[in-house]
């Protein structure tokens, strides 16, 4: 078993050496040589809230999310071969979870289907890639192999989240919003189709037919916020065309406007 997850600690800041001019350099650039660094810009915050005017309730498709106090575990993911579908990739990932008790014990780790993946609890595996090999039932009888590297990257506290929205600090922590985007999309993602940041089902009953061998897909799409004062989750309805489930012959004869294969008695020319 791979030593237990290190602590973390914060990277030194890195300085910018100090470059001397060169000789000839005139009077007014020497005294701004070096450069002068940029200061970061903070935005200023919110004086106060109107007071003028009617309150009205608003319905809106934004849901509040409350953040555990907790931290999460980052690791790095990297499964070989590589460039498979992010649904291969799940499926792997699954199978490892299930099979590696020596790792997970009881936990459901969430997975982006490439390559990050977070745990509530730090798991026994170092900063030292370690490798596993998985298979996969494969649809000519044989199994599918794949190996699957994983190593330690980082402790993500939400806290700092929280100290953003509650005015304590100016720094976004983004990796803390990437952390819970991964979260919210894991379930989603295993029962979905996924496409960019929507999820589509397969339609039940009359499909909405577009031609040329495709139809309408409904889903909805989701993103999370941090919004002023609160975490927000963003859903909306979201649709998009698939290419329909059938025979490549009768998706031919759609494209090229035939009633049947037999209509085709030549060769098919250029534009076809």
């Amino acid at each position: 078993m791979a030593e237990p997850f290190p602590p973390f600690s914060t990277p030194p800041v890195p300085t910018t050496p100090q470059i001397a001019p060169s000789p000839g350099v005139p009077p007014l650039m020497a005294v701004l040589w070096p450069p002068p660094a940029v200061a970061e810009f903070h935005p200023p915050l919110r004086p106060n809230f109107g007071h003028i005017g009617k309150p009205i309730f608003l319905r809106a498709n934004h849901f509040q999310v409350k953040i555990p106090n907790c931290c999460l575990y980052h690791y790095d993911i990297t499964i070989t071969p590589d460039k498979c579908p992010r649904k291969v990739n799940r499926e792997i990932i699954e199978v490892l979870v299930n099979t590696h008790k020596e790792f997970f014990g009881q936990q459901k780790p969430v997975f982006d289907g490439r390559k990050n993946l977070y745990s509530k609890k730090a798991l026994p595996i170092g900063r030292e890639r370690i490798e596993v090999n998985i298979s996969l039932p494969g649809g000519d009888s044989r199994d599918r192999s794949f190996t699957v590297s994983m190593k330690a990257v980082a402790k993500v506290d939400l806290e700092l989240l929280e100290r953003v929205l509650r005015g304590e600090q100016m720094e976004m922590p983004f990796e803390s919003i990437q952390a819970l985007d991964v979260v919210l999309r894991h379930l989603p993602s295993m029962r979905y189709t996924p496409v960019g940041r929507s999820f589509f089902s397969q339609p039940e009953g009359d499909p909405y037919l577009l031609g040329n061998g495709r139809e309408v897909w409904f889903g909805f799409h989701q993103s999370i916020r941090p919004s002023q004062w609160k975490m927000m989750l963003n859903i909306d309805v979201s649709a998009t065309a698939f290419y329909k489930q059938q025979p490549v012959l009768q998706f031919l004869c759609e494209l090229l406007e035939l009633g049947s294969i037999e209509e085709q008695r030549r060769p098919l020319s250029d534009s076809q």
